[in-house]
């Protein structure tokens, strides 16, 4: 992979961490998505990259029971998914990512 697909299969899998995290923190409609938009941003910022701190943080301040080994093994699975999506959808997905990654970064 090329560090480009590395990257959207990180804003990928990070889209779908906070999508997980978000129905565990019992977050519907437009918060989850904001949630895992904000999780996928964080792949773009190096300052906010480290997403499985973000949501063990999030996780404790809710009282949500989740132990780090859940989040690593979900966190994992998601990689695989984003992975093989990655591989499925080829360079139709590399725009769509382009496309994902504006508008996540734009104000």
């Amino acid at each position: 992979m090329t560090s480009f697909e590395d990257l959207t299969t990180m804003i990928r899998r990070n889209k779908l961490l906070g999508l997980w995290a978000a129905e565990k923190l019992k977050l519907v409609g437009g918060d989850a998505e904001a949630y895992a938009d904000a999780l996928a941003v964080g792949t773009l910022d190096p300052d906010r990259s480290d997403v499985f701190s973000k949501i063990r943080n999030d996780f404790d301040v809710a009282g949500v029971i989740q132990s780090d080994e859940q989040i690593l093994r979900v966190m994992d699975q998601l990689m695989i998914q984003a992975s093989q999506m990655q591989g499925r959808q080829g360079a139709s997905s590399d725009a769509a990512a382009v496309m994902l990654a504006r508008k996540l970064t734009s104000p």
